[in-house]
């Protein structure tokens, strides 16, 4: 059977089958696009991208040619690039004694979720690293030396590094939450812009999709403009196409798929919930980010204390992750995920997952076009 033909502007650019890319998803407690999920959606003809926050350089050295051993198709990594960081220190432990020392309300109301919780007292972390402008240029050198043919910047100005990208052949994308946002990323030259509309998880802007994705495809035209946000089935990626998208970006869908390694609890609470179920806080990255609602985000917003600024709020609630983690306590912990994770009820591999976002596209398509009348002038 002949495989189903949806092609836009932006396979060409990529070098890609269809016009569908992987959001590169980072997760504490399993990884949201291991390897193996971002070779699949490669392989059925997307783009895979591996989402590398939270790694060390060594581990995204040894993702990244651990893909090249999956796939021989294109493929990217996402990372946070954020505009401003909080002075934190060299280390987590140098992080976590400054959040004692100068904010001793936060330090003791994060100690008190613990108790409450029943979570033993450790303070642990995978690496001491923290996020820093160094720190993230030495993950930056990474992906340059790998020569990963795209780069997306998940959050802030990748202006620094495009030059460098651009000499060696590799893409760069840039994510925006509104017109200003997407200016700016063109601004510092990127190559696609991503609309990512406020129903998106992880870190999300206010705006939802279907105002932002046509006003920033207007203001940055002729770049090409992908959009993410509420994506999830073949009508979304129809609907995006129709706002003047030459792509979606989709993320949601994919953390149920079978090869991504977060926690089956994190899974299973994406496939019961409803869209309301997924709320915006900034409970534990001190940026606005969309997750499934806990008890943790529901404490601390009766607690009435503002989250630090990043990294500060991620390394204070770092130490009770960990804890849940280790108490098996995985709805304590970070869960971001999209509003459109009302819409799922399953889990699948990847390549059905793309092969039905791909064939409904087309369905729906070819629908509109066989019970909808327009005059041609």
């Amino acid at each position: 059977m002949a495989r189903p033909v949806l092609r836009t502007g932006l396979c060409d650019l990529l070098h890609i089958e269809y016009p569908i890319l992987l959001a590169g998803m980072a997760t504490r407690g399993g990884w949201a696009t291991p390897p193996k999920l971002v070779a699949a959606v490669s392989n059925a003809g997307g783009l895979g991208v591996l989402g590398a926050t939270g790694m060390t350089p060594s581990q995204m050295r040894q993702c990244i040619r651990e893909i090249r051993q999956l796939t021989d198709k294109p493929f990217g990594v996402d990372l946070l690039l954020p505009a401003r960081l909080e002075e934190a220190g060299e280390t987590r432990s140098q992080a976590r004694e400054r959040v004692r020392r100068e904010y001793p309300q936060h330090w003791a109301f994060a100690r008190s979720l613990m108790e409450r919780f029943g979570l033993p007292e450790a303070e642990t972390a995978e690496h001491e690293e923290v996020m820093s402008p160094a720190y993230l240029r030495q993950q930056v050198e990474v992906v340059l030396q790998e020569r990963v043919p795209v780069f997306a910047a998940a959050l802030g100005d990748p202006a620094w590094l495009v030059p460098q990208a651009h000499a060696q052949g590799m893409l760069v994308i840039g994510m925006a939450g509104s017109v200003r946002n997407a200016q700016r990323q063109v601004g510092a030259g990127v190559d696609i812009v991503v609309a990512q509309g406020h129903e998106a998880g992880g870190h999300t802007g206010r705006i939802p999709t279907f105002p932002l994705v046509p006003q920033v495809v207007d203001a940055v035209r002729p770049k090409p403009v992908v959009a993410a946000g509420g994506i999830a089935d073949g009508r979304g990626v129809a609907a995006a196409l129709a706002l003047g998208a030459v792509g979606a970006w989709v993320g949601t869908a994919f953390l149920v798929a079978q090869e991504s390694e977060i926690h089956q609890h994190y899974k299973e609470g994406i496939l019961k919930a409803a869209s309301e179920d997924f709320v915006v806080s900034r409970t534990y990255t001190g940026k606005t980010a969309r997750t499934l609602k806990n008890a943790v985000i529901e404490a601390w917003t009766k607690s009435g204390l503002e989250p630090l600024p990043m990294p500060l709020q991620g390394v204070l609630m770092e130490d009770l992750a960990s804890a849940a983690l280790r108490a098996g306590r995985h709805d304590l912990v970070f869960q971001p995920a999209g509003q459109i994770g009302g819409m799922l009820k399953e889990t699948k591999p990847a390549a059905r997952i793309m092969e039905e976002l791909v064939t409904g596209a087309v369905e729906t398509l070819e629908a509109l076009r066989r019970h909808t009348s327009a005059p041609l002038h």
